[in-house]
């Protein structure tokens, strides 16, 4: 393959002026260069004819015309160069004695450009400047015929609207960019929402496969140190416990392959099996009874349907309190307590502690306390991420207390 010169970063000199993005402007630029080049080239020729005190065009003077298209087709990249080369071009031209024509429009192009990216105090002050040059310096120092006042007129008045033009191209493109702008702030934050979305739905799906990995892994501990207790000496009664065991591995195996497959789906369009709600205070506590764990139910006001979140974290501080009642205080009846007002619902878990004392933050283990979704700690996230209040702790006449409570919406169903 040919290349195109010598390079510096591993791109060629025409990746450097004309990087490959720009391509489709290069094209619409040297289009550009070439008509304004024909223009100046044939208008000129014919002006010089019809100025019959202008000095006739010779070999400098068609290059002094060419001079102008050609920078021109950088002008993108360096403006203001561009615009300087075609501004000492132009003057150079008139300075000569050749005719007036349109070797103005290269001149017209290269200020509508560099105006229209660059400042304005080094660009705005060049018309002011060419317009006393043309009128009045360059036919005081060379032998040139100075314009009419009319023609100074319409001069003056052509780099008004020259000016004025610039300016609204100039503002036409701030706003574009700003628009742009806007919309790539916007396409930002859209995507910013969509990644903390996933994540969030990620972590609850990761909390929610704690939970039922604790609280089952823990019922099952549970009843195989009853089964590996009773199985010499009371091999029957051992059967229940094993009983259990199956029962609570074969849901739990079912439950983490429906939270696998809702995280590959990202969360749509997976069946899963209904999870308890509040409002079913018995299936709530069901594998707690089974693993042998006194539960006492009490519902107090009147049942209402609380949002899903709610639900959900309420239902799993209450069996995730119970997984704690069977690790460490086998034996100990527990007392769960549902409290429904007008505006807030109120969960509460006590027991009295058998032969176990209450776990202390030292000798708890991460399903009792730790960050992250894990125990007591994991409990009050739940908690505290919806708005609501957590505390557990000693009650005052002996035992533990969990204690939740979340503010209700205004508006919601009694259910039947």
């Amino acid at each position: 393959m040919v290349t195109t010169g010598g390079t510096a970063g591993g791109l060629s000199w025409l990746d450097r002026v004309f990087p490959p993005a720009g391509r489709a402007l290069l094209l619409i630029d040297v289009g550009s260069a070439a008509a304004i080049a024909v223009i100046q080239l044939i208008g000129s020729r014919a002006a010089n004819i019809d100025q019959t005190q202008a000095v006739p065009l010779d070999t400098v003077g068609y290059v002094l015309l060419l001079v102008g298209p050609i920078a021109l087709l950088v002008r993108r990249r360096y403006p203001m160069t561009v615009l300087l080369i075609v501004l000492a071009a132009t003057a150079t031209y008139f300075s000569r004695g050749y005719g007036y024509g349109p070797v103005f429009l290269s001149l017209i192009v290269a200020f509508l450009t560099a105006s229209t990216v660059g400042s304005r105090w080094r660009t705005y002050p060049l018309p002011a400047m060419g317009y006393a040059y043309f009128v009045w310096g360059g036919p005081a120092i060379f032998p040139a015929e100075p314009p009419s006042a009319i023609q100074a007129a319409g001069i003056a008045a052509w780099l008004l609207v020259l000016v004025a033009l610039a300016e609204i191209i100039r503002q036409r493109r701030t706003a574009r960019l700003a628009r742009q702008e806007r919309l790539a702030a916007a396409e930002r934050s859209t995507a910013e929402e969509r990644r903390r979305h996933a994540s969030e739905e990620r972590l609850e799906i990761a909390r929610e496969l704690h939970d039922v990995l604790a609280h089952s892994l823990s019922l099952i501990h549970v009843q195989s140190s009853v089964a590996l207790e009773l199985f010499d000496a009371h091999p029957e009664q051992a059967r229940p416990a094993l009983s259990t065991i199956k029962t609570t591995s074969r849901e739990a195996i079912d439950e983490v392959h429906a939270l696998l497959a809702s995280l590959r789906s990202g969360g749509e369009g997976v069946q899963t099996t209904p999870a308890p709600r509040i409002a079913d205070l018995d299936a709530v506590v069901d594998r707690a009874r089974v693993a042998g764990v006194e539960v006492e139910t009490q519902v107090r006001g009147v049942p209402v349907r609380v949002p899903n979140l709610i639900d959900v974290a309420a239902t799993r501080i209450v069996q995730e309190s119970l997984t704690n009642v069977a690790r460490h205080a086998g034996g100990a009846p527990a007392t769960v307590t549902v409290t429904y007002t007008a505006q807030r619902l109120l969960i509460n878990v006590d027991n009295r502690f058998g032969t176990k004392t209450p776990p202390t933050l030292e000798e708890s283990g991460p399903s009792d306390v730790g960050g992250g979704g894990n125990g007591i700690a994991g409990m009050r996230e739940r908690a505290r991420a919806l708005g609501g209040t957590f505390s557990a702790g000693p009650r005052p006449d002996g035992g533990f207390r969990v204690r939740a409570e979340w503010p209700l919406p205004h508006e919601h169903e009694v259910t039947g």
